[in-house]
């Protein structure tokens, strides 16, 4: 444990004055560049055109890659832009492999379908799932791989490793995005967007109206560890979540929230016997991060260091006072953190928590979900549920149109809604309806002259249904 350093220490090492101490006082002086001014002149470019067409997602999010795929099935020329070099978001890069239910609160009635159940067939296919019901395990790298196969059946053109860096606004509309990728700096044109990036990216560098909670839900870094159900075995009453927080061993994380989820395909879970077999797999979500809004590149950079730091501590901690300082529990670190809330797009309408809890219905619902309001305490320990009253909320249509928008949508966690709302909307379920919606309305729009604002509720709806969404 003495290898670890203490949280304070940790986080001034990272300071934006010294992102560069892990390489040591001497390499990160002699790394330092030497004072500049403010701003660099950058001369005029003509960046080339890589892809002109109809519909450009910004985002591979299970949403994104919803919202490509939906876009392209209604016949658009669609492409999608993705940091990673595959899809998925928060579920792949960020190893966050627990989907919730598709059933309304007395888990009668089917409420959520479409690319969702799509994703989860497929993986079920390839024993890619585990468990249903409230908690469905997914396994993240065949998710990868099914995410591939519809980006390529779709016929959508697909950036990986690519970063959208500016939009290009002409008379109110963005008519491309600028990407950096291995190619160099390209532009991509299209005559709908949508912005799937979680954080608002594309609505906030085209100028729409967007908004920061003055206090945000902190990101987790999850992992994945070996021999947890071992350690129950040989230690009575061991519980990881409790053990990772207790003060006798812990002395260098603050107490938050902590949750896990097994993982598909893991032979290592206890059979029926109660024998725990070799692999013995556990997705831990045991971090948290305070006070970083990963919008901002220099706090993400700050909670990528500090969410490792923290699952380093967690596995030093099992190692040795339950593992008998010997094994190593650690299999795998996500891409990236997992981020829960940055901005929001000031849309049309703002989804609110009496809304959901009293199961209100729009003339243009797009969503359906059950999951209840869950808001992590960005301060402290804990979270915040409220349960939903009714049988099942919906998501507006407005709610993914920002205001004085005429050709871009959001789709996912940047929807506009509050504090609580938000907390219950934000899960994958939820944001994948919302991506097939922002993809079909996208196409919609074509037909009306790319006016997303215009597009008829009735229509979109009804088109949502013939792709196989539940529409209530």
């Amino acid at each position: 444990m003495a290898r670890t350093l203490p949280r304070r220490r940790f986080l001034q090492s990272v300071s934006a004055a010294a992102v560069a101490a892990p390489l040591g006082a001497a390499a990160a002086q002699q790394a330092s560049p030497p004072a500049s001014p403010a701003v660099v002149a950058e001369p005029p470019r003509q960046t080339p055109v890589a892809w002109d067409g109809d519909v450009c997602v910004v985002g591979g999010s299970c949403t994104g890659v919803s919202a490509a795929v939906s876009a392209a099935r209604m016949g658009a020329k669609v492409a999608i832009v993705e940091l990673n070099g595959f899809f998925g978001g928060v579920a792949t890069a960020g190893l966050v492999s627990m989907w919730h239910s598709l059933k309304d609160r007395p888990n009668k009635k089917d409420i959520i379908a479409g690319t969702t159940l799509e994703i989860l067939e497929r993986l079920r296919k390839r024993e890619g799932v585990r468990g249903g019901g409230n908690n469905t395990a997914i396994h993240t790298e065949l998710l990868k791989l099914e995410l591939d196969k519809m980006i390529v059946q779709a016929g959508v053109r697909p950036f990986l490793h690519a970063m959208m860096t500016a939009a290009v606004v002409e008379d109110g509309r963005v008519t491309a995005v600028i990407i950096e990728d291995k190619s160099g700096r390209r532009a991509i044109r299209a005559r709908v967007f949508v912005d799937a990036t979680g954080d608002a990216d594309l609505i906030a560098r085209a100028g729409l109206e967007h908004y920061r909670r003055e206090v945000i839900q902190p990101p987790t870094m999850c992992c994945i560890l070996r021999g947890i159900n071992g350690l129950k075995k040989r230690h009575k009453g061991f519980n990881v979540h409790q053990a990772i927080f207790d003060k006798k061993y812990n002395q260098a994380i603050e107490k938050g929230f902590s949750w896990s989820a097994p993982v598909p395909g893991d032979c290592g879970c206890p059979d029926d016997a109660g024998v725990v077999g070799p692999d013995d797999l556990t997705m831990l979500a045991g971090t948290r991060v305070f006070g970083a809004d990963c919008s901002d590149a220099d706090q993400l950079t700050r909670a990528e260091l500090e969410g490792r730091r923290q699952v380093d501590h967690v596995c030093e901690l099992l190692r040795e006072h339950f593992m008998g300082g010997k094994g190593l529990p650690l299999v795998a670190l996500p891409a990236r953190i997992g981020v829960r809330e940055t901005r929001h797009a000031r849309c049309l309408h703002c989804l609110t928590a009496d809304e959901l809890v009293a199961g209100k219905r729009f003339d243009d619902a797009i969503a359906n979900g059950t999951y209840r309001i869950d808001v992590h305490n960005a301060k402290g320990a804990g979270v915040k549920f409220r349960d939903i009253q009714a049988d099942f909320y919906q998501i507006p249509y407005k709610s993914l149109v920002p205001k004085a928008s005429k050709n871009v949508l959001v789709a996912g966690r940047s929807l506009d809604a509050d504090e609580q709302a938000f907390g219950a909307v934000r899960v994958m379920v939820n944001c994948n309806q919302m991506g097939q919606a922002a993809g079909v309305a996208a196409a919609l729009a074509l037909e009306g002259g790319a006016n997303v604002a215009g597009v008829e509720a009735a229509k979109l709806r009804a088109a949502l249904a013939r792709q196989g969404a539940i529409v209530l």
